[in-house]
């Protein structure tokens, strides 16, 4: 009798503990369901904020390509069209670039062509802005042989990389407004691009449209 009841002990005991791991395991899995409520619109808002920054960065890029090229048409380098009032014709334009007017000079009489530079292309630096090449010494462009300057070599400045993706849409399909429209134009009248934005209609963080960014 007293070997038989040391025996029922180990038993019971196993029972106990077998009960209280599975008891552990439902509370686990209770816990770790939770904490992935807590962190999906954790997750998401990351996300959202993300997309929302580099939104904000794309029209930045694209509204001062806009803004370089005025400027330089504005100096007579850029033959435009007449109404355009010498902002560009489409967002493509900038991607591909303008070839400078031979002959033009800007401010202080500098030829078109020393602007962009003597490489034939104008390059872009790190804040995506065109700068200036140099002459085959690396100094400043120098006069031909002939004597003829560097008015009359055609020069290329591209304005703009790429035509950025919208991060909301995933599509390049931007909004545009050109310099005739109305200020919440959704309805582009064509021949020129004053303005982009986004044509989500979805909500921001704070409240506003993106397509009023």
């Amino acid at each position: 009798m007293h070997m038989r009841r040391q025996t029922s002990f180990p038993r019971a005991r196993r029972r106990r503990i077998a009960g209280l791991t599975l008891i552990e395991l439902i509370l686990t899995c209770g816990i770790l369901l939770i904490l992935s409520a807590a962190a999906i619109p954790m997750f998401q808002m990351t996300i959202q904020h993300r997309k929302e920054t580099e939104l904000r960065n794309d029209l930045r890029e694209m509204r001062n390509a806009i803004d370089r090229y005025k400027d330089d048409a504005d100096k007579n380098l850029i033959r435009t069209e007449v109404g355009s009032q010498n902002y560009p014709p489409d967002l493509q334009t900038l991607v591909d670039g303008v070839t400078i007017s031979a002959g033009a000079s800007g401010p202080g009489g500098i030829s078109a062509a020393a602007l962009a530079g003597a490489s034939g292309t104008g390059q872009f630096g790190s804040a995506g802005t065109p700068q200036l090449g140099t002459g085959a010494a690396g100094g400043i462009p120098s006069l031909g042989t002939a004597g003829q300057g560097l008015s009359d070599v055609p020069t290329k400045v591209r304005y703009l990389r790429k035509i950025p993706v919208d991060p909301m849409t995933g599509k390049t399909d931007w909004g545009l407004r050109a310099v005739q429209d109305d200020a919440d134009s959704t309805s582009w009248g064509g021949h020129n691009v004053f303005d982009v934005y986004s044509q989500s209609q979805a909500m921001a963080v704070d409240g506003t449209k993106y397509s009023v960014w």
